[in-house]
């Protein structure tokens, strides 16, 4: 089972510069104590967490040497919620969205439990593997205080910043990282359990847990991961229109 170290939050957001990146909570551990608190959700509680930096983000950089400036891209147009309390499909005729929910990817932990003797084909025993995968996930309802709302496959949250060339190297390299903060709903948390038997053929018991903290987007960073310095801040602003 992976572990991260756990970052807490030391200081009010508000407290900060708008150049600061604020202490960062690891999400396996802010989830952990508000799911076995008696009450795990307070309105406007505030939250400051990564965002998940691997392959499958939508986090891209495209330097343009002759303006020397790097444009990044998180692109958000698939980055949708298809749990039962996120969908309306009644509010599509109505030209909103399909799902109410955007979400930011936060961290995934991958555990093996063991293995264990069987016979998927009778007369054919074989060993399976028990393995569970927890994802976690920044839901919120106001993606559009960041950008369009837009068909365009490429909306999504956006930075132009004036870089030398090495570093847009080193950034686009592996150095870019994310971070959010949120404002937490009286509901701020919400999971499900989905689980797939293994067969002879998939020899793996596999249980895929998603669990989301759920409110306000209320800023979005972008810096480096090196150093520490803010790239840029994105704050939330009035919903952009089509």
């Amino acid at each position: 089972m992976k572990r991260a170290a756990v970052w807490l939050l030391l200081a009010p957001l508000g407290a900060l510069a708008a150049d600061d990146l604020p202490p960062l909570q690891q999400a396996p551990a802010e989830y952990a104590r508000r799911a076995a608190a008696a009450a795990p959700c307070a309105t406007g509680d505030v939250v400051a967490l990564t965002v998940a930096a691997d392959a499958r983000s939508g986090l891209e950089a495209t330097y343009d040497a002759a303006r020397g400036r790097l444009r990044i891209l998180y692109r958000m147009a698939f980055n949708q919620l298809t749990e039962g309390w996120n969908w309306h499909p009644e509010r599509a005729l109505a030209g909103d969205d399909y799902y109410t929910y955007k979400y930011l990817p936060l961290a995934s932990v991958d555990e093996d439990r063991g293995t264990y003797r069987a016979e998927d084909k009778i007369g054919s025993p074989q060993e399976f593997r028990v393995q569970w995968r927890t994802d976690y996930f920044f839901a919120f309802d106001n993606p559009y205080g960041f950008y369009p709302h837009d068909a365009d496959d490429d909306a999504g949250f956006v930075a132009d910043v004036a870089v030398p060339a090495a570093e847009a190297a080193r950034l686009a390299g592996g150095d870019l990282r994310m971070a959010l903060s949120g404002r937490l709903g009286a509901d701020c948390i919400s999971d499900s359990t989905t689980f797939w038997k293994a067969t002879s053929a998939a020899p793996v018991d596999f249980t895929l847990k998603k669990r989301y903290l759920i409110g306000k987007l209320a800023a979005v960073w972008f810096y480096d991961a090196a150093s520490g310095r803010v790239l840029a801040r994105l704050p939330a602003t009035p919903a952009q229109g089509r």
